[in-house]
């Protein structure tokens, strides 16, 4: 088990509940550990895929009764993580340290969310997830050969807009980023007032300069709000630390306008996210640079460097170099 306290007690995606098969297991990994994921009657469980007999996968395994049976000789856990049966001795009763290591999970705005510690904090707030007004289009998961702080990075960089998405969310004649505020408290970094230029920004088809407010609210979780006025839209970010140098974002976008369909809206989200990923695949290091000597910074970086700050202040270590 990897030495950070910090992403060990927080909460991960690891699964969009509604695209998990019912009883059938399912692999995921975290932070590095494989995990076995399987439902039962809605019920969401999260272990670690190993049989504690001989180490077998358990997410090669099946469900019957209730139980997932690991595929190697027959094993079988009940839904808390008990092992109920030796196939090959019925007759013994498994003694209490036959255990799967189970790990928390909880359900959110419909993805299964895990901690392989103790968590210091509840999943991170999604303010439009309850208002009625608002159309909630589920995007991804998108795969990305780095790390996740690398990714999140990007999602509070609009810099980067007129250029790796010109003629979507940015216009390369209209770069110039104001000069807006950022503020770092103990429960994340709000950047307020950032006014970008772009394209099309309500589906009306005119260009219009359009105000944010960015969140960090979780070293893997960011959001972002537009508060200009006219029609509103958000994004809800997180991502899946798999690796130290492989992640897996996840996405929401919560809109109160527009007739665009959810499959266009996904389309729409899979380009921008395909332009940043050939990007961000190519920055080097892949593990983000916590030391603010390592790189050139701009005022149009102040979100990015708060972010760093904040990092190194918890005492990130997966992911950072």
């Amino acid at each position: 088990m990897l030495n950070d306290p910090v992403l060990l007690n927080d909460w991960h995606v690891v699964a969009y509940a509604p695209a998990l098969p019912e009883r059938q297991p399912v692999a995921a990994r975290l932070l590095d550990e494989d995990l076995v994921l399987w439902k039962v009657d809605g019920r969401v469980h999260v272990w670690r895929d190993l049989c504690v007999h001989r180490g077998a996968r358990l997410s090669l395994g099946r469900v019957e009764d209730g139980c997932l049976i690991c595929p190697y000789h027959g094993w079988t856990y009940d839904e808390e993580g008990h092992c109920v049966r030796f196939p090959a001795h019925p007759e013994q009763k498994p003694p209490a340290t036959a255990h799967a290591r189970v790990y928390r999970s909880c359900l959110r705005y419909d993805w299964v969310w895990v901690t392989l510690g103790e968590p210091q904090h509840e999943v991170p707030a999604f303010p439009e997830w309850d208002d009625a007004s608002f159309r909630k289009v589920h995007t991804g998961p998108y795969s990305v050969e780095t790390s996740g702080p690398r990714a999140i990075e990007n999602f509070l960089d609009v810099a980067h807009f007129p250029y790796v998405h010109a003629g979507l969310l940015g216009d390369p004649s209209h770069a110039a980023i104001n000069d807006y505020t950022v503020e770092t408290g103990e429960d994340g970094i709000t950047a307020r007032d950032i006014t970008v230029w772009q394209p099309n920004p309500d589906g009306s088809g005119q260009g219009a300069e359009v105000t944010y407010t960015y969140r960090v609210l979780r070293p893997l979780t960011a959001y972002f709000v537009k508060t200009s006025q006219g029609p509103r839209f958000a994004m809800f970010f997180t991502v899946t630390p798999v690796s130290e140098r492989r992640c897996i974002a996840w996405q929401y976008v919560a809109l109160n306008y527009g007739e665009q369909s959810e499959e266009e809206i996904r389309r729409f989200e899979d380009m921008v996210m395909q332009q940043d990923i050939r990007v961000i695949e190519s920055q080097r290091p892949e593990l983000l640079p916590l030391d603010l000597q390592a790189e050139l910074h701009l005022r149009s970086d102040r979100t990015a460097i708060a972010y760093r700050r904040w990092l190194r202040r918890l005492g990130v270590t997966f992911g950072t170099a």
